[in-house]
This record gives C-alpha cells, structure tokens and sequence, in this order.
C-alpha cells in the first residue's frame, strides 16, 4: 500500500471549517500531552481554564478586556494577509499606536481640563496615525523598492519598543521608573463599572469602549471585503497580482494603502489599551499582543468575524492561562495551534489517495 497526495482543484467550505476545528482539537490533545508528562492534571488544567475565563460575568468581562486588543492586530494582521502581504509589525504598530495616544495627554497636546469627548477622540486619532504612518515605512518599501515586507516590518517592532522605552525611562518617567504618570480620568474610556451607580449589575465589570470599537471595525472591514469594489481588488491582488496589474489596478497603490489601514488598527488597538486599561504609558504595556494577532488571523481563515471568535478563544488561554504558569502554558498552546493549523494546510491543498503500487502505476497522468 501506498499513501499519495494529489493537489486540490478547490477545497470545500466545511472541509476548511472542520480542518481547522480538528487542528484545535489535536492541539489542545498534544498540550495535554505535554502537560501530563511534566507531572500536571490536564483535564484539570483545562477545566480551570475555561472556569477562570468564562465562568462568571466578572471573568468573562476580563476576558473581553484581553480579547479586545486582540480583536484589532487580528483585523490588521487579516488584512494585510487577505492581499499577501506579511506585516509582522503589528506589535510595533501596536506600541507606536500607545504611545501617540499618550503623546495627547503627556505633552500635552490638548490643554489640562478638555472634556473626555474632546480628549478620547483626538487619541482615537493619534493612536491610528502613529500605527498607520508607522506600516508606511514598510508599504512603501515594498510598493516602490520591492524590500521583502516581512524583513522590515519584523525589524520595526524592536525600533518601536526602543522608540517606547526612550520616552518612558526619560522625558515622561515617573520618578525614574519605566512608566509614566497615570492618565487623567478624561482620557479613560468608559468601563461598564462606570456605569455601576445607575446599573448595579456592572459593578466590577472591566470591559470599556475599545470593544465598541473593535466590533464596529470588525463590521466595517467585513463589509468593504465582500460588498465593495475595493474588498474586490484587494482580494484579486491577492490571488493573483499579475492579473491585477493586466486589469489595471495599481498594485503599489493597494499594497501602502493596506499597511497603512492595517498600522491604524493595530494602533487602535495600542490606543484602547493605554486609555482603556493600563492609564499610563509603560514599555511593557503589550504581552505580544501583535505576535499572537499573527496566529489569531490564520485560525480565522482571514475572515473578519472569525477572528473575533479567535481572539475570545486566544484572550482566555492569556487570561487563565496565567494562574496556572505566567507565561509557559498559553505560549505553548498557542505555538502548538498554529503548527497544528500549518500543518492542516497540507490537506487543504492536497487530497490523500491510498492504494496499492500497481493502482497507483495504472492510474498516473502519462
């Protein structure tokens, strides 16, 4: 007997979906593995997992604040990706999006004492701009010199942490430590316990704005894919970019327009984080929320909604994950997702055909 694979003209839709309920499922059965060979309980590992993030209202609303950054590097990182283009960068974006939103209140850009309707929006602002002008480094790179983007953009992200840490070990340092001041109440996004007063049911609730903000992003970008003439080029650059360029579209055009939209979100994501969490700038302010928004967009498939759903599953392996070892279980579980999912791609693209030496003789192409 032997085991041959022949390439796919298509794959089917489910074959996509159970491929990669499979690839999860094999995952998590390889890191209980793991776990009971150095001397753990898996099942209860995991049952604690899922008790720690979604067991209650109070741990679930944790789990929607660590999701949230998620959502938006996922969205930067599934764009980029839908047209081929690789932006490892995310996780400077991300920094460089923190820091332009803090630049608002730390320089200050606003005058003391502006509303937070003034104060949210214009970081809102700023925390996009910084991402976006930061992955225009690398798009126009790419578009015009043809700079290998995955290069550059991984490169980046160590320039963005140093770029981070020159500002809060120095001119913004509180006291000579790595962070700075806390932020002023009008540039906190709003948490559900803000709320508590005339809602008692959200006392202790965490999650604030920045999830608005992701879901209407989310909406948006599914939307411009599917229903627009842009999503429609996009998409075709991203098959087959010599087809593009025979029909017309300016290629180099799409490829900096797409980092920069992608740098925007991801600079959201930098800016709800800072705003909507920590309240002050610090160089460690992102756990490799860019870094993981890589695996979170190729479990969604690259799909909008899909990566929502992913950064749920991946902001709960963060969150629990953490009692159980601060950093060594959710990093394994996620390395392991994702060579799982790479290696689900084979059947994606190939079909497995079993059969006997002579079979396989009388049946090849001649």
């Amino acid at each position: 007997m032997i085991v041959r694979l022949e390439p796919r003209a298509t794959a089917p839709r489910w074959l996509q979906a159970a491929l990669t309920l499979a690839a999860i499922v094999v995952a998590l059965a390889i890191g209980a593995v793991i776990l009971a060979f150095v001397g753990g309980d898996p099942v209860r590992a995991y049952l604690h997992i899922f008790d720690a993030a979604f067991g209650d209202i109070g741990v679930l609303s944790d789990t929607l604040v660590k999701a949230t950054p998620l959502i938006l590097t996922g969205l930067a990182c599934a764009l980029a990706f839908r047209m081929r283009l690789w932006n490892i960068g995310a996780e400077g974006q991300f920094l460089l999006g923190a820091w332009g939103a803090g630049a608002i209140v730390l320089v200050p850009i606003l005058p003391a004492g502006m509303p937070a309707f003034v104060v949210i929006p214009a970081m809102m602002v700023a925390g996009a701009l910084a991402g976006g002008a930061w992955a225009f480094i690398p798009g126009i790179l790419k578009a015009r010199l043809g700079v290998n983007e995955i290069i550059t953009t991984l490169m980046l992200n160590y320039i963005a942490l140093a770029w981070l840490q020159f500002w809060v070990f120095g001119p913004w340092s509180e006291g000579g430590f790595q962070q700075t001041g806390p932020f002023p109440r009008e540039a906190w996004l709003p948490r559900l316990t803000d709320f508590a007063a005339q809602i008692p049911v959200l006392a202790g609730l965490t999650t604030h704005l920045g999830l608005v903000f992701a879901l209407v992003a989310t909406a948006i970008m599914s939307v411009v894919l599917s229903r627009t003439r842009w999503g429609y080029e996009m998409r075709l650059i991203g098959d087959n970019a010599r087809a593009a360029r025979y029909a017309g579209i300016n290629v180099a055009k799409y490829v900096i327009v797409v980092f920069v939209i992608s740098g925007a979100l991801a600079g959201l994501a930098g800016m709800s984080e800072v705003s909507g969490v920590v309240h002050r700038l610090q160089d460690r302010i992102s756990p490799g929320y860019g870094f993981t928004a890589i695996i979170i967009a190729y479990l969604a498939r690259l799909g909008p909604w899909r990566v929502v759903l992913a950064s749920i599953l991946f902001g709960a392996l963060i969150l629990a994950g953490r009692e159980i070892q601060p950093s060594g279980v959710p990093a394994m579980i996620q390395g392991i997702i994702l060579f799982c999912l790479i290696a689900s791609d084979v059947l994606l693209r190939y079909r497995v055909r079993v059969g006997r030496p002579a079979e396989a003789t009388a049946t090849a192409p001649t």
